[in-house]
């Protein structure tokens, strides 16, 4: 199973009424990518399929940072811990030539990646990865590790709409430094 997959899929957990194409998932509007630079913590996870994630599955999966490109591409700095190891990996996405929003390939599958909505201190990241089946995941994250109530209640109400499952959060440290993104 592929990292990316993994991290998919430690982040999901919805049933099969979720939104079954991207045109229902908006935007934010007037998105600078530049702006979301830098460490993330991961307040709320929630997906589209519910038996993804075990809470005894020794396998976990952070998103530690986002970083752009001068081409345009975002970058995302993962960390995989699990058995004991911690390895740090990025996963790139290109713009689509429509406002925040981007995607990718990797091991067979596609990625979209919408930045839903941002004040730049926050932020509601909407993810779909599709290879066999459709894995929608949606996150809320924050630059520091509290818990905005009027960011919560958004992200709660796309959560509800598109009939979501929390998932599991890890938040993992500069334990394991991945490689830094080259420009």
């Amino acid at each position: 199973m592929t990292l990316v997959r993994v991290w998919l899929l430690v982040l999901s957990f919805n049933i099969d009424l979720a939104q079954k194409n991207l045109e229902e998932v908006p935007v934010q509007p007037d998105f600078d990518a530049h702006k979301v630079e830098g460490r993330w913590f991961t307040i709320q996870l929630a997906t589209s399929l519910r038996d993804l994630v075990l809470p005894t599955d020794p396998l976990r999966l952070s998103l530690h940072s986002i970083w752009t490109r001068d081409n345009g591409d975002v970058n995302f700095v993962l960390f995989e811990k699990g058995e004991g190891l911690c390895t740090g990996f990025n996963v790139t996405v290109h713009p689509t030539g429509l406002q925040g929003q981007y995607q990718g390939t990797f091991d067979g599958g596609k990625l979209h990646v919408h930045f839903v909505s941002t004040d730049y201190n926050h932020l509601i990241l909407y993810a779909r990865f599709e290879d066999n089946e459709v894995i929608n995941l949606w996150a809320l994250l924050a630059r520091r590790m509290l818990e905005d109530p009027m960011w919560l209640g958004k992200y709660l109400g796309f959560v509800e709409k598109f009939y979501l499952q929390k998932a599991l959060v890890f938040n993992i440290a500069d334990q394991c430094p991945p490689d830094e993104p080259t420009a």
